[in-house]
């Protein structure tokens, strides 16, 4: 009968760690950054004829890093352009783009630079 209560306990403390394990594992912050983008598109009659990079957001950047991430911004403004939220009959609308990328990826694009 003693077993019983030991039992109990490892496996409410192997559940335990199990869960502590899956919240930790999901947890981006640590291994990856985010860089914000500021693009914007240009419309005429409801058609975008052009997408601007304005800003990337990244104060540790080289200007290779800085030139990826501005093509990665466009080509994800791109994909939203024809976007009903996003469309506009004539105009320019801004959009915010949040490029989430490993940082062992982002210190490869350094080392490709050199």
């Amino acid at each position: 009968m003693k077993r019983k209560p030991s039992t109990y306990k490892l496996l409410i403390t192997l559940l335990l760690f199990c869960a502590f394990q899956t919240i930790t594992a999901q947890d981006f912050r640590i291994d990856s950054l985010q860089i914000k983008v500021y693009t914007e598109i240009d419309y005429k009659a409801g058609k975008p004829i052009g997408i601007k990079l304005k800003k990337v957001f990244c104060d540790y950047c080289s200007k290779n890093q800085l030139k990826l991430l501005g093509e990665d911004a466009i080509r994800r403004t791109k994909s939203e352009q024809n976007d009903p939220k996003n469309k506009l009959k004539n105009g320019k609308k801004k959009i915010a783009v949040y490029i989430r990328i490993s940082k062992k990826d982002f210190a490869r694009i350094r080392e490709e630079e050199k």
